[in-house]
């Protein structure tokens, strides 16, 4: 999140009740969620109000492992120096855009007033434990998520094709 933006509170905890992911919504409310945050973020070239002002956002858009059809997410864009990636807190189990990409690893990213394809990699084995191990030092809020669920944290990295 961005430290200056007006209107945010830089989220410091996973626990933290004023973070969007604790907040209670109702199934009216969650209803259309990514719809609202997608239509936000196209209209204002990739910035967005709410719990995510201030964040730096993609849209990413996999192709349906089973279906086929594109499927379009918002996530937050995580970098390692100049490595684009991208990671999510998960429930019982792993996000459709997490196996839509390990399917289909030709994506399109969304980012700023950017549109581009990218090769999705999904990370795993040696490579899995040395990127993880790296993310969890820096990204306090994914290691305390880790910490409360057994299985792995998806990571993605996200790589521009090229032109």
């Amino acid at each position: 999140m961005d430290d200056n933006a007006a209107d945010t509170k830089k989220v410091t905890s996973y626990d933290d009740p004023d973070a969007p992911w604790n907040k209670e919504f109702s199934a009216e409310e969650m209803t259309g969620w990514n719809d609202d945050v997608i239509t936000e973020f196209r209209e204002n070239g990739g910035r967005v109000g709410g719990d995510y002002a201030g964040a730096t956002l993609l849209l990413l858009t996999t192709t349906g492992a089973k279906s086929g059809k594109p499927h379009v997410v918002p996530l937050g864009a995580l970098y390692r120096g100049d490595v684009l990636y991208v990671s999510s807190f998960i429930e019982d189990r792993y996000p459709a855009w997490y196996h839509n990409a390990k399917a289909n690893p030709t994506v399109t990213i969304e980012l700023g007033g950017e549109k581009f394809t990218a090769e999705a990699d999904v990370l795993t084995g040696e490579r899995y434990d040395e990127f993880a191990a790296w993310a969890l030092t820096e990204n306090p809020l994914l290691a305390e998520y880790q910490a409360k669920v057994d299985k792995p944290l998806p990571l993605v990295v996200l790589t521009r094709a090229a032109a």
